[in-house]
């Protein structure tokens, strides 16, 4: 009986290597994808202090451009209610699509700048378009940051066997921030 004794001790003893090994492994994808959800969330804090900025800047905006273009008011209200959505929008993806309605009534309250031209010599507005120039081009650059970071944590979400552990541990997909209208695509725009 000594020799079935050592052979369900080697027997044991496998088993438990290969369940520590599937056991590291585990963890080690766990914590991979723990670590690339946690960098496409730093990369979206980025964006989300741009937008912040943008939104700040939105009401000065707009009570300049009231002052020369009061009768626009159905314009200046869009804007005013995007922002307000943009600003309250909960999650990554709400925030995406609050922020393209945003970007919209932004390009047709810049659009009116063309008609005013006391408007388009305010050195008020100009400053205030130059921030909020300044501003698309972070958010642009951020955008970016947050798509590749976001691109990562996707593509391990999704290969297998990664799948499986994501599945889970409720590891899911982020969402790209994207513009969808490809009028959209350009950040709002004065010419002078």
């Amino acid at each position: 009986m000594p020799g079935l004794a050592i052979g369900s001790f080697v027997v044991c003893g496998i088993v438990v290597a290969v369940l520590l090994v599937v056991g590291i492994w585990l963890m080690g994808v766990y914590n991979g994808l723990a670590r690339l959800r946690v960098a496409a969330q730093a990369a979206w804090s980025g964006i989300d202090v741009e937008l912040k900025r943008r939104h700040d800047l939105i009401p000065n905006l707009v009570e300049t451009v009231k002052g020369y273009a009061s009768h626009e008011s159905g314009t200046l209200e869009a804007v005013i209610s995007a922002r307000a959505k943009a600003v309250s929008a909960g999650g990554i993806d709400q925030k995406i699509a609050a922020e393209g309605e945003l970007t919209q009534t932004l390009g047709r309250l810049m659009a009116i700048a063309e008609a005013y031209p006391d408007l388009k010599a305010n050195t008020n507005f100009l400053q205030l378009q130059g921030e909020l120039a300044t501003t698309e081009d972070r958010i642009g650059r951020s955008r970016t940051g947050y798509n590749g970071a976001a691109g990562t944590f996707n593509t391990q979400v999704v290969i297998f066997p990664n799948n499986l552990i994501a599945g889970m541990f409720g590891f899911s997909k982020m969402a790209f921030f994207e513009v969808e209208n490809a009028a959209e695509r350009n950040a709002p725009q004065v010419k002078f």
